[in-house]
């Protein structure tokens, strides 16, 4: 009889832990079972990073014209004058025709022709490009308007006349354009001299119908010699004598286009370039040039404008 023996047992278990492959088989080990989940696997998407975007910078506050033009105090007819305020931000301004000059505040002056519209438009252009204006009525006045049946004098000179005013008139007028910074244009006006009116401003006379030259200032007339002193602070721009036709004369530009002449002087107290206060003695009052007896003529001016000096006065003490 033949025996067989069993396998052992550490054989058997082997066997049993071991998968054999054949071709066609769909088994597969667990090592390749992992890789294949892996390659299966949805691939992770990378994320760009955050674009970086700046914030627009915030437009600027809008400007306004939140102000309107601002009257102090003002003389509102011919011959008259107006102080006042412009808008905070205004670059230019106007009255009418004229350039108004102003400071650092706004603060201004201007002023009316004798022979000024009843109606002035004051306009505000500020830096931004807008405008504001405010319109001034001007009330006319009754002038001392004289009528003769006489036929107006030839205005002609003769050449050897104008030779010698030339360099006068002249002289007034850069002495008149001339810009010095006084302050005297801010100030309550005071009397030069008191005495007698002996003059008006914009009195004329009418020549069989036509108008001659109307009187350009205010004549005062207290007596030979007598002193007068500035009617506000300024700056001489002209001291001089012997003029053909003002005698002794003295300018004194107050700012802002704002000037005074006086005239017929028989005595000068200051010279050009002279700064002086309101109150201080200019001259004495005469009859030099051409006049006919001693006074004081006195006459205003703003820019190209003739004005009456007593709309700047307060009642003669």
């Amino acid at each position: 009889m033949t025996l067989r023996r069993a396998a052992p047992l550490f054989l058997l278990l082997l066997a049993s832990a071991c998968t054999v492959a054949t071709p066609n088989s769909d088994i597969v080990t667990n090592s390749e079972a992992v890789a294949a989940e892996q390659a299966a696997a949805p691939k992770p998407v990378p994320t760009a990073e955050p674009e970086v975007v700046e914030a627009a910078p915030a437009p600027p506050p809008i400007q306004r014209l939140d102000l309107g033009i601002a009257i102090k105090e003002a003389e509102l007819t011919q011959g008259g004058w107006v102080r006042g305020k412009l808008p905070q931000g205004t670059q230019e301004a106007m009255l009418g025709d004229e350039v108004v000059d102003f400071d650092e505040d706004g603060n201004f002056f201007a002023a009316f022709d004798r022979d000024a519209p009843e109606s002035l438009l004051l306009t505000a252009y500020h830096r931004i490009g807008r405008s504001i204006s405010l319109p001034l009525a001007i009330s006319p006045r009754e002038w001392d308007i004289e009528r003769v049946n006489v036929p107006l004098r030839p205005s002609g000179t003769s050449e050897e006349w104008w030779e010698r005013r030339e360099p006068e008139w002249l002289a007034i007028k850069e002495a008149r354009d001339k810009e010095t910074g006084a302050q005297g244009w801010r100030q309550q006006f005071v009397w030069p001299v008191t005495g007698r009116i002996s003059g008006r401003f914009g009195r004329q006379r009418i020549y069989q119908g036509e108008p001659g030259s109307y009187h350009s200032g205010l004549d005062i007339a207290p007596g030979n010699g007598v002193p007068f002193v500035s009617p506000a602070d300024g700056v001489v721009v002209l001291a001089r004598t012997g003029f053909s036709l003002e005698g002794g004369i003295v300018i004194v530009d107050h700012g802002a286009g704002l000037n005074s002449a006086f005239i017929h002087l028989s005595r000068l107290s200051v010279a050009e370039g002279d700064v002086v206060k309101q109150g201080q003695q200019l001259g004495n009052v005469g009859s030099s040039g051409r006049a006919t007896g001693p006074h004081l003529h006195w006459s205003l001016v703003w820019k190209d404008s003739r004005l009456d000096p007593l709309l700047f006065l307060p009642p003669m003490p």
